[in-house]
């Protein structure tokens, strides 16, 4: 059964809920400070990544990168070449299988989609701060392997201030370059192994 809205909010959003508004387009190593400066974390390289778990980065499991899985996410990315629609679903495709990659290494195989409150003394759950971190840093990955032909990455955008009647959540973003259209990719919302939502930021910031 579906748990109400109002009780399925990300909690940890709560600390970013003052942040910008939009997201700051600007190079990796910018995006990078302003992602992950708040919480003391390493951003992520070519050959690991700092994945955060446990509500509010609480907890942090490090994940090596190996040449097999540059070969995997190669593979995936491939078949986004042809257009900005067809990357936006293969980086849908790379977020499950990095979610399914990072499952064993951070505990984290049996997380829930929209863990709220409920969820947050579990060491094997991600609230929307865990799961944006961890989603951007998977997208800062795929462009530093130059694996994004058609998007750049921006900083996680926040909604909600509870104040204006909304329940607060955090997502990370893509730009599309040609365009400049702005695109959520959130995987707060899915459940372990799942490929994320992906949809215009426009879009997610009118929805609870």
């Amino acid at each position: 059964m579906r748990r109400p809205v109002r009780q399925a909010f990300c909690a940890g959003a709560m600390l970013l809920a003052t942040a910008a508004a939009l997201p700051a387009r600007a190079d990796n190593a910018s995006v990078a400070s302003a992602t992950y400066g708040d919480l003391s974390l390493s951003p992520p390289t070519l050959s690991s990544i700092f994945v955060c778990h446990g509500f509010g980065c609480k907890y942090r499991a490090e994940l090596g990168l190996t040449a097999a899985d540059h070969a995997a996410l190669k593979r995936i990315l491939a078949a986004g070449r042809t257009s900005a629609a067809a990357e936006r679903k293969a980086i849908g495709n790379a977020g499950a299988w990095f979610d399914r990659r990072i499952g064993p290494v951070a505990g984290t195989t049996g997380h829930v989609a929209r863990a709220n409150r409920a969820y947050m003394f579990d060491k094997g759950q991600m609230d929307c701060i865990d799961s944006s971190r961890n989603t951007t840093s998977l997208l800062l990955v795929l462009d530093e392997l130059k694996l994004l032909r058609h998007h750049e990455v921006a900083e996680p955008v926040a909604r909600g201030y509870l104040i204006d009647g909304r329940p607060p959540h955090v997502t990370a973003v893509l730009v599309e370059k040609a365009s400049g259209v702005e695109w959520a990719v959130d995987s707060w919302t899915r459940a372990y192994g799942q490929a994320p939502e992906i949809m215009s930021l426009s879009l997610w910031k009118t929805l609870d």
